[in-house]
């Protein structure tokens, strides 16, 4: 395997990223914060964040089951949500998660169990796209960590 176009790939990777919108700016930030201290920051924030999510999305199944139609608690748990999405930049599955809020406003159950499946389909995708991601930063090595466009 030609390792020298790993760094390449992963900006690629990166910016595709961007463009696809699944991130922001926010992930960036959170890259910037590694150093030679702590060179898989932005790795371990990430698996912190899809461990966190993965309980907060297992809340609000919970609480869609246990308290039908309680459109503010179910806000109230989703606003968890939002707020671990916009500490990475997870922009896309963000959005999804203020569609949900929308539709709590508006008390429309049916359209919040929809919401909620994108939200669940959207942290998959996330994951696993991040996921190789990482690995493609990791087999690229220190250079590749530090390659690559800033979005």
């Amino acid at each position: 395997m030609d390792y020298s176009n790993l760094p390449r790939q992963a900006a690629s990777m990166k910016k595709s990223l961007f463009d696809q919108g699944y991130l922001d700016e926010q992930f960036c930030q959170v890259e910037d914060l590694q150093d030679e201290a702590s060179p898989n920051f932005a790795e371990e924030v990430v698996t912190l964040f899809f461990k966190d999510s993965a309980r907060l999305i297992s809340n609000i199944e919970q609480a869609l089951e246990k308290y039908p139609k309680d459109f503010n608690k179910w806000d109230a748990y989703m606003q968890q949500l939002i707020g671990s999405c916009s500490s990475i930049g997870a922009s896309r599955m963000k959005i999804e998660c203020m569609s949900f809020r929308d539709y709590c406003g508006q008390g429309n159950d049916e359209g919040c169990m929809k919401s909620f499946q994108k939200v669940k389909r959207e942290h998959g995708v996330l994951k696993q796209k991040l996921e190789a991601y990482f690995q493609l930063l990791r087999q690229a090595g220190p250079a590749g960590a530090a390659t690559g466009p800033s979005m």
